[in-house]
């Protein structure tokens, strides 16, 4: 695994300052690997390359990288996806949807019962407009 070079090459490189973070896209050039994955299964993990972001613009925390929508190229070798670099993890929690915090350890997902959601969803169709918000919070409450 560690004779297959890796190349990673950032494209499309912007600073954002209203939401306090660098974005860009990510060629990933792994010939005779396959494809980027979440996880280490002779693939290159994210994570592997988070720490290789975070070397190469030398940033303090990695997890404020984030690093998602990876596709490969037809014929393998080379994927493209985005990547996140927040100038800290609270800004990184402040604007980062729920789900994408929760691939990245950075929450916790909230496990509902499907029971629950179903009634939920049900009192909410007997009610319309603005009082659905309101159907829904009543019976927390109760």
């Amino acid at each position: 695994m560690a004779d297959k070079a890796v190349t990673i090459r950032t494209r499309k490189f912007m600073t954002n300052r209203l939401l306090s973070r660098k974005q860009f896209v990510i060629d990933v050039l792994h010939p005779g690997r396959p494809n980027v994955a979440k996880v280490n299964f002779n693939v290159f993990a994210k994570a592997e390359l988070k720490e290789k972001l975070s070397r190469m613009y030398e940033v303090k925390d990695p997890n404020s990288i984030f690093v998602f929508k990876f596709r490969t190229h037809f014929g393998g070798g080379k994927s493209t996806g985005f990547g996140l670099i927040y100038d800290s993890v609270e800004s990184a929690k402040k604007y980062e949807p729920k789900y994408r915090l929760i691939r990245n350890g950075l929450d916790k997902k909230v496990e509902k019962s499907r029971k629950q959601m179903k009634e939920r969803k049900n009192r909410a169709k007997k009610v319309r407009g603005v009082k659905k918000t309101k159907a829904s919070e009543s019976a927390k409450k109760k």
